[in-house]
């Protein structure tokens, strides 16, 4: 007897005007993730905030993310993604209001945590939504619609925070990067409520939410002692503390392996058993490290050394980002072909683009590094990013089972958040360590920490060639690699 094919859900009416209201919500986590950095020197002025608290701003943001990204994901799954995008939107707007009007660094530390956190809860609810309201070839075009808009994002970040934070605008500073998102999260919160339609999952199982809570505080006592460690003299407690956030996060995997109930793990131990899982997530946060560690540092040398202002910091930068425009179109067409020599390439790229920055900057003739001998070395690292990072999740998840896909992808994604946190501490920890205390020489000190990021790059290069061979076609990826490969986009 011959069986009826199922016929293809019917499309929901209002699908794009809710993936255009999701991606505009969506943009203020995507340029926050670049729009401080060029602030941070007038940030630290204005609040004089402490060398520590500056990578705080950084990391603080970064840490709240990756803590709340993967139950905020299983938790829209089970109880609906819409109630969360519209808390999470709404979150993301009190957030940026408190950032916007905070005193003192203290304040605007614990205000850019809780954006973080309410960033975590916005994302996947877009992601899973795009996976649910379309099929297809839709669907395929609005992901990547996602990703060319997270992309433009991140370059956007970098313009705009130089822009406004030069401006001025009624007196503001710094503090427009902050208070711009909130109209843009008032009226994504309007829209939202009319046009974006409530989706979740049949049959999601329970986040575990004291997991989650482990989670949380295994990751900031790891990067605690990281940021405060220089100004504090590498105390014992620091390394106790760093030892118990390694041990916390390894326990909660080990115990996850060996549970059996209704929970979702948060670390499918499934995925950590197979190496190219467990490299490629390595490649990830080690990629991460380099690349938030070398815009913290680089952004305060232009400004803090070198006299640019935000807007001149925000242009130099933006070099990186050309270079990444550059190659990401082709990188996962030829990631099929040549697979992880594609990445190590990428890798070395990287590798070599920071060298050539630091090169230009120890061979300056002038006390002022002119912005032209920066921006060879910026586009070849930028160009490496997109051989890089566009085809990294779907050369790993190839290897993954489609089942556990989806929780692979937002450990991926956590991974990247972390290892920004990480790369701000420890890259700004060398920074300003040869620095000194009493204000040294910036160049010095530049010089100091960008053999670190450089190394973090080759070792990225190293990791690779344990991937698997070759990319999946995109007949072939598994469910959820596109959703990932979206997320992953904004550090392009």
């Amino acid at each position: 007897m011959t069986q009826t094919p199922t016929p293809p859900p019917t499309p929901h009416p209002r699908r794009w005007a809710a993936a255009a209201v999701m991606t505009a919500a969506a943009l203020m986590d995507l340029l926050d993730v670049t729009i401080v950095n060029v602030a941070l020197p007038s940030i630290g002025r204005e609040l004089h905030a402490s060398e520590s608290a500056l990578q705080w701003l950084v990391s603080a943001y970064l840490l709240g993310f990756a803590a709340a990204l993967i139950v905020a994901g299983h938790l829209g799954d089970r109880y609906g993604r819409k109630a969360l995008f519209l808390a999470g939107t709404a979150g993301f707007g009190l957030a940026s209001l408190a950032c916007g009007i905070a005193q003192s660094p203290g304040q605007l530390i614990a205000a850019r945590a809780v954006q973080g956190v309410t960033a975590a809860v916005l994302m996947p609810q877009v992601l899973g939504s795009f996976r649910t309201l379309f099929h297809g070839k839709e669907r395929g075009a609005v992901f990547g619609m996602y990703g060319a808009v997270a992309g433009f994002a991140s370059a956007l970040g970098l313009l705009l925070g130089g822009l406004l934070t030069g401006a001025d605008l009624f007196g503001w500073g710094w503090r427009s990067i902050f208070l711009v998102n909130v109209p843009v999260a008032l009226a994504a919160l309007v829209a939202g409520a009319v046009l974006v339609p409530a989706t979740r999952e049949r049959g999601a199982g329970r986040p575990d939410l004291l997991g989650s809570l482990v989670l949380a505080a295994g990751l900031v006592a790891v990067v605690l002692p990281l940021v405060q460690g220089e100004a504090n003299g590498w105390p014992l407690w620091g390394w106790a503390c760093l030892a118990g956030g390694v041990l916390a996060v390894a326990g909660l995997g080990v115990l996850e392996a060996r549970r059996r109930g209704a929970t979702v793990p948060l670390l499918p131990a499934q995925a950590f058993r197979l190496p190219a899982f467990s490299f490629g997530l390595a490649v990830q946060l080690l990629f991460a490290v380099g690349m938030q560690g070398f815009f913290l540092v680089f952004a305060l040398w232009l400004q803090g050394s070198q006299g640019y202002t935000p807007m001149q910091a925000g242009l130099v930068t933006v070099a990186f980002s050309a270079g990444g425009f550059l190659t990401a179109p082709a990188a996962d067409a030829l990631a099929v072909r040549f697979g992880r020599l594609v990445l190590a390439a990428g890798a070395l790229m990287m590798a070599g683009g920071v060298t050539a920055v630091q090169y230009a900057v120890a061979h300056s003739s002038d006390t002022h590094t002119g912005a032209w001998p920066l921006v060879p070395g910026l586009v070849v690292a930028g160009a490496g990013l997109g051989f890089l990072v566009v085809p990294l999740v779907n050369v790993v998840l190839s290897a993954v089972p489609a089942r556990i896909a989806g929780g692979a992808s937002g450990i991926f994604s956590t991974a990247q958040q972390f290892g920004g946190a990480l790369g701000a501490a420890v890259i700004g920890s060398v920074f300003f360590g040869a620095l000194g205390n009493e204000g040294g020489d910036a160049t010095r000190a530049l010089g100091a920490a960008m053999p670190w990021v450089a190394g973090g790059f080759l070792l990225c290069a190293v990791l690779c060639t344990l991937l698997p061979r070759t990319a999946a076609t995109p007949e072939g990826s598994q469910p959820g690699s596109q959703d990932a490969s979206a997320r992953d986009s904004v550090a392009a």
